[in-house]
């Protein structure tokens, strides 16, 4: 575990904000309790981790916590100090084990339910980490610590509104929480309000020197001033801290990254980037990096696609509308990642008529359900309206379950990588319409390679440059396959087009989906900033419409070399420039 306390809170029994510890909380033990124990060698017990606790000797509290677990000794405190000697060696799955079982015996206790949501946290669970902590904030409305946990699930999971107003509460009720305070620093600076996000993050590092996520929103501050130096010796001092966790030390890595390609260092930049993506890669292997992988999957249903007759894709269903609450139009905004799709929602958002969805995963209940093999692809193809007809239910109950609301409207459910859902989009929505972004295939990789996404068995193939390259090549391929299907109601909008000729490509979308052109689209930046945008184009889209990105795969041309032929395939397709 990380030594700082900011953020995720080093001590779990009652947080590192004020609150009934665990030991504080929980009852007298019993009989039942502790079955094998004699009542005078449990109080003993429990006497002397009590006073470990009493003298913040939280080490010594939890070994003895954990030996009298082993003793037979079940009662909420031993539990949950065993669960952090657990967690400090390791031993996550037995963590959560200990937490959960001391929330059965006890069910008010805080500092077992926060500990349980923070431990979740630790191993990205987030939604589960969420209701953790929901159930804290129903126990005790006041507890700040639990807002700012509930902030920090909230921005992990990309609600970005909700992570604000649960900081800003946080505050409200404990104005020298730090944890809240980095909190919305970190939410400031995505945005690009770097002014604002300084005093914060200089608030943090007041209490807790190199804090690393108030580093790096001083690292931020400073490059978009222009002192790139100072934020690199900022980074290069915090890369080097042996208190990080291989996650933070990547993130450093690959914000350096950023800072030595803003001053035209694109060696050194691709070093720091390499640095950052195989930490990544190394540490999430466990989970991501096993046969059956995304890239895998996906060049398995290209195999599939190729054995199935284009025009099964084709079929129209009757009953594809969403019922009373249905929107005006249905629009799938995809791609790959990087290649403008946040940029052309964000145009879109702009219009009051149109309601936009930022990456949540719609799918998927029809993946699990006919697309959990490649080999499910079969059955999808044959798949009646009515065999289809539930699965198209829950997809419009968990956009709602979102928090959109498209009945009238026209919807678009933007995510760049359901174009490796095209099969379920095509057989459950044949009438919804296609906005298929697309850019320069060399830099949509490079900038892949170079960003920092929320860790997902998709995002662990853009770790490589091989993986990334070969990723992109199976989306392609499959639409590739898809094409005589999608082709009659699929818009491509090249993102190069977008940026040197905005109001003719806008007005195209705009025709396309039978919207009018409205001059308010060209003040998409507000709208951006307004709507907390969660991928890592925030801070970009909220400085308006720049041609930063186009063509920059040039300066990395010597790094790219090994993908370049595979890519070239597609650069000339797609009518780039060969070089």
């Amino acid at each position: 575990m990380s030594e700082w306390k900011v953020g995720q809170i080093k001590v779990k029994v009652g947080g590192y904000t004020p609150a009934p510890s665990a030991a504080q909380a929980a009852p007298a033990p019993t009989a039942a309790q502790a079955p094998t124990q004699a009542p005078d060698a449990t109080r003993a017990r429990l006497s002397e981790i009590h006073a470990a606790v009493q003298a913040r000797d939280f080490d010594r509290a939890a070994i003895l916590a954990e030996a009298a677990l082993k003793a037979g000794l079940e009662h909420p405190m031993v539990l949950n100090l065993a669960a952090l000697k657990f967690e400090q060696d390791g031993r996550y799955d037995e963590a959560l084990g200990a937490l959960g079982r001391a929330v059965e015996l006890a069910p008010q206790d805080l500092g077992a339910r926060n500990a349980l949501g923070l431990v979740l946290a630790r191993l990205e669970r987030y939604p589960e980490a969420l209701a953790a902590f929901d159930g804290v904030v129903a126990l005790e409305p006041g507890f700040a610590g639990a807002h700012c946990a509930r902030g920090t699930a909230l921005e992990a999971m990309g609600r970005l509104k909700e992570a604000e107003a649960a900081y800003r509460h946080a505050l409200e009720l404990q104005p020298e929480n730090l944890g809240a305070v980095q909190g919305l620093a970190n939410l400031l600076s995505r945005r690009g309000a770097h002014a604002e996000a300084r005093p914060l993050a200089e608030t943090v590092l007041a209490a807790e020197p190199n804090f690393p996520d108030a580093v790096m929103v001083l690292a931020a501050a400073d490059a978009a001033e222009g002192a790139g130096e100072r934020a690199q010796r900022r980074l290069e001092l915090l890369a080097a801290d042996e208190r990080l966790t291989p996650q933070q030390r990547a993130l450093a890595h690959g914000q350096l990254g950023d800072v030595l390609d803003a001053q035209d260092l694109p060696a050194e930049a691709f070093q720091a980037y390499a640095a950052c993506n195989m930490s990544l890669w190394r540490a999430y292997a466990p989970v991501y990096g096993g046969a059956g992988d995304s890239l895998e999957f996906a060049r398995a249903m290209v195999g599939v696609l190729g054995e199935i007759a284009p025009e099964a894709w084709a079929q129209p269903a009757s009953s594809a509308a969403a019922g009373p609450d249905a929107p005006r139009a249905h629009v799938f905004l995809l791609g790959f990642p990087r290649s403008g799709t946040t940029l052309l929602e964000q145009v879109l958002a702009s219009r009051p008529d149109v309601e936009a969805l930022e990456e949540r995963e719609t799918l998927g209940a029809a993946q699990r359900e006919f697309l959990a093999q490649a080999s499910d692809l079969h059955r999808l193809a044959r798949a009646s309206d009515a065999e289809l007809a539930a699965t198209r239910a829950a997809y419009w109950e968990r956009v709602r379950a979102e928090g959109a609301q498209p009945a009238g409207k026209v919807f678009v459910d933007k995510h760049p990588l359901n174009t490796f859902r095209l099969p379920l989009i095509l057989k459950l929505f044949p009438d919804a319409k296609i906005l298929f972004a697309r850019r320069d295939p060399r830099d949509v990789v490079l900038s892949s390679y170079r960003r920092r996404f929320a860790m997902s068995s998709s995002a662990y193939q853009l770790l490589t440059l091989p993986a990334a390259a070969g990723y992109y090549d199976a989306a392609m391929r499959i639409a590739e396959r898809l094409e005589p299907a999608i082709a009659p109601r699929t818009l491509v909008v090249r993102h190069e087009s977008l940026v040197e000729d905005f109001d003719k490509t806008v007005g195209e979308v705009c025709s396309f989906l039978g919207l009018g052109w409205t001059d308010a689209m060209r003040n998409f930046a507000d709208q951006a900033r307004d709507r907390a945008v969660a991928t890592p184009s925030g801070a970009q889209l909220s400085r308006g419409l720049s041609a930063e990105g186009v063509g920059a795969w040039r300066r990395y041309r010597d790094q790219l070399a090994p993908v370049l032929p595979q890519l070239a395939t597609w650069a000339e397709r797609f009518g780039y420039a060969a070089e």
